[in-house]
């Protein structure tokens, strides 16, 4: 647990996702940055009161220390300045389901009856179910587990740990913030990347303040690329000498830090990545839930798969390999290739692999044998 929690804080956040074809992101990620992760623990760490759940460019886990500085989006959504989550006014139902949370302890949406005689989809929540997110948006309520994909709610006053800061931090403090997180998961970034998704063009105004002021006090580096977009990083970083990385090949899910500042991974990788699942099945090039391929420090290619967890068989649907890759011999991808498809397909709960279409076409062979 204490991996998981000092993963969380190095890269700021992890992505929760509903999608299930293999492992749903918020594990997938964390996966392959703990050893021995198991999904329970992200549970564990939230009853620890050491992680939250709460929006960062998504629906995300965050670390407790970072706490305050979601109350601003909280402050902004009870204020309706978030329209988009401004959906539920009712003031005798927010009162009724907190009243019950308080007298009851933690519930679950499931926990409160639907009056309604019909409804109109699955989007359709009930009104208890808009009034528990609405409370949770605006801090109110917080989420202190999930059974399968669905909250628990509790009161936050009684479920904040002590000492936990709660002062709404001001738009600079905000600033340095988001610059101290980016430059700690991704060691150096654009101001796109740092004020990634940040909808408050003050704050993103600040941002570029702030990251001014720290290079001309000598707290950040500064260099232009040939575009003549800014970079930052902490001084010296640009001239330390790289690591040696092991000969390593990690799935990463689409929603991936890596990844998912997708302008980000073009720039940096050269990787033009789109995650299909949104997009129509005949326009698809590389599949439903395509997972980046990183090996070493290079995206390398795209493997679309399945866990089919109750067999036990996990499918390669489809293996792209970028162009030009590998620029040398394989004899080293190919065995870290099968050591990482084998331990990811043993995490989605699968023992048998199997392959069917590989581009380039020369590769099926090779692929193939790998889990014969």
């Amino acid at each position: 647990m204490a991996g998981v929690e000092k993963a969380l804080c190095q890269i700021g956040h992890v992505q929760i996702d509903t999608i299930s074809v293999v492992a749903r992101a918020h594990h997938h990620i964390l996966y392959n940055r703990v050893g021995r992760y198991d999904e329970s623990l992200l549970n564990r760490l939230v009853k620890a009161r050491r992680a939250f759940e709460y929006w960062s460019h998504a629906a995300c886990y965050l670390p407790m220390r970072d706490y305050r500085f979601a109350l601003p989006m909280m402050r902004g959504v009870a204020n309706g300045e978030w329209g988009w989550w401004h959906y539920n006014r009712d003031q005798r139902l927010r009162a009724s389901v907190l009243d019950r949370i308080r007298d009851e302890g933690p519930l679950f949406a499931r926990d409160f009856e639907d009056p309604r005689p019909s409804r109109a989809g699955w989007w359709d929540r009930k009104p208890a179910k808009r009034a528990l997110e609405q409370l949770f948006m605006e801090g109110e309520l917080v989420s202190i587990e999930r059974r399968g994909f669905q909250k628990r709610y509790e009161l936050a006053e009684r479920f904040l740990p002590p000492g936990v800061d709660t002062r709404e931090p001001s738009v600079e403090e905000h600033a340095d913030h988001l610059i101290d997180i980016t430059m700690r998961a991704h060691g150096f970034a654009t101001l796109r990347t740092i004020h990634y998704l940040r909808r408050d063009p003050a704050l993103r105004a600040m941002v570029r303040e702030r990251a001014s002021e720290q290079v001309r006090a000598g707290a950040l580096d500064m260099r232009r690329t040939v575009t003549g977009e800014s970079v930052y990083a902490r001084p010296d970083a640009f001239d330390r000498p790289p690591k040696r990385l092991a000969t390593v090949v990690r799935m990463l899910s689409p929603f991936d830090n890596v990844v998912i500042q997708r302008q980000r991974a073009a720039q940096v990788f050269g990787f033009d990545y789109t995650i299909e699942c949104y997009v129509p099945a005949a326009k698809r090039r590389y599949g439903y839930f395509a997972l980046p391929v990183l090996y070493r420090d290079r995206l390398v290619g795209r493997m679309d798969c399945k866990a089919h967890r109750s067999s036990g068989h996990f499918e390669i649907k489809a293996l792209f390999l970028e162009d030009g890759f590998p620029d040398g011999s394989p004899d080293e991808f190919l065995p870290a290739l099968r050591n990482a498809v084998i331990d990811f397909a043993a995490f989605n709960g699968c023992t048998e692999v199997s392959v069917g279409e590989v581009w380039p076409p020369a590769w099926l062979r090779l692929a193939r044998a790998l889990f014969g």
